[in-house]
């Protein structure tokens, strides 16, 4: 039905259709001329290891710690918390350090990837083609 630049036109396309009570399962939108986009966000480093392990361990820490104060409500203590915490912190600590201690060299750096297309199709099926375009054509209410 159209082509358009960038995915949010493509979008508002799709959403004047369903004002419009169109049947939404015969749309799709497809990318075109896919690209890869990586971010660089920072440098890496032994501190930053050992933050991000010790804060992703401390989480499994404890929701395992809350797992088994559901399964066993004799074991109801703050302590027991707190120590599956640590305990989770730790092992996070030692396993992030050691895969950042053995990939060092070879990524020294944190990135987000994205993948972008350069332009947007929405279509529709065949049935439905005139009445999407009528719609699509046709000046906004506003």
């Amino acid at each position: 039905m159209g082509t358009y630049e960038g995915y949010a036109e493509a979008q508002a396309a799709v959403e004047r259709l369903a004002q419009s009570d169109f049947p939404l399962k015969s749309v799709s939108i497809i990318g075109s001329d896919l690209k890869t986009v990586e971010q660089v966000t920072g440098k890496r480093s032994y501190g930053r290891a050992a933050l991000a392990g010790a804060l992703s361990g401390l989480w499994l820490g404890l929701f395992f710690g809350l797992l088994l104060v559901l399964l066993s409500p004799t074991t109801t203590s703050a302590l027991f918390l707190g120590a599956a915490a640590l305990i989770g912190a730790g092992f996070g600590l030692f396993f992030n350090i050691a895969a950042y201690s053995i990939n060092r060299r070879r990524r020294d750096f944190t990135s987000v990837m994205q993948v972008i297309a350069t332009s947007y199709s929405v279509i529709v099926e065949p049935e439905h083609a005139n009445r999407a375009r009528n719609i699509l054509e046709s000046p906004e209410e506003r």
